[in-house]
């Protein structure tokens, strides 16, 4: 495994996997995934357009759109609407994501979304994209 610069002592790493779930299947698969044993915390992402449960230990993130009218359009909204429920993205864990899409950028990446959010002693990058015909998203964050 490659390290990355801004964390030396954190080699970069898979650090979960995103599932986009519809609006009404939602309570069924926070059923399933409890009953495997996953904790999540839910956050509603106004402005996104996004309902997010997510196991940071656990590895698994599920998004559903808040809206759910059939013409959002939210990335979410419009991959569930091509490829019913699914894996979203992939979420690599990397010491600087501007700098590792730098490197998605030689392969072809197209970036989809990009966002910083900090606050409550925290930041986060995050930028979401498709490279080789991969949904990735590259995670920066001080958090644990």
């Amino acid at each position: 495994m490659a390290e990355s610069k801004n964390e030396s002592s954190r080699p970069t790493s898979v650090h979960h996997v995103v599932f986009a779930v519809p609006p009404e299947q939602l309570p069924e698969a926070v059923r399933l995934f409890s009953e495997l044993g996953f904790r999540f915390q839910t956050i509603e992402l106004d402005d996104v357009g996004l309902r997010v449960l997510l196991d940071w230990d656990g590895g698994l993130e599920l998004v559903t759109p808040l809206s759910t009218e059939a013409d959002d359009t939210g990335a979410v909204a419009q991959f569930l609407q091509r490829n019913g429920p699914g894996v979203f993205s992939v979420v690599l864990r990397v010491g600087d994501a501007p700098a590792a899409e730098q490197i998605a950028k030689r392969y072809g990446a197209q970036t989809r979304f990009r966002q910083h959010r900090g606050g409550d002693g925290f930041e986060l990058d995050e930028i979401e994209l498709s490279v080789l015909g991969l949904p990735l998203t590259l995670l920066s964050t001080d958090l644990p």
